[in-house]
């Protein structure tokens, strides 16, 4: 996978000012806000900011936190990890790995019912939903 790589103004002209904040500023949009937060539907989610493909709809969960909740990407190399101190915790990053923008975060041992027990908590924003056709 190739890596997409565009300067700040570049990325600012393609991308709607919210967009621009969570994916490239790693902003956060309020939870129960996005757009796919209860959607259903089954298709592939893929990154808003370049297109790659990052989960599908087989591994979306109901977590109840806010943001659309996924246990596991679709590949493995399809998101990079990064550990995040702020706000006074400490974190994991979720970043697309072909374009490196900004996803949301993943927590590990939360106890959910999954293969993974894995939560990858991902803005809405920073994801298209492409619905099985």
């Amino acid at each position: 996978m190739d890596k997409v790589v565009k300067s700040e103004a570049e990325w600012r002209s393609e991308l709607s000012p919210e967009e621009f904040h969570v994916l490239r500023q790693a902003g956060t949009e309020r939870p129960f806000t996005g757009e796919y937060v209860d959607t259903k539907t089954e298709g592939v989610y893929s990154c808003r900011a370049c297109g790659a493909e990052l989960f599908r709809s087989d591994t979306k969960f109901e977590s109840h936190c806010g943001w659309p909740s996924f246990f596991e990407p679709s590949e493995t190399d399809a998101v990079r990890l990064i550990e995040d101190r702020t706000h006074g915790m400490v974190r994991t990053e979720v970043r697309c790995a072909r374009c490196d923008s900004h996803l949301g975060h993943v927590f590990h041992g939360e106890g959910y019912p999954t293969p993974t027990d894995d939560r990858y908590c991902i803005n809405s924003i920073s994801l298209r939903l492409e619905p099985k056709g």
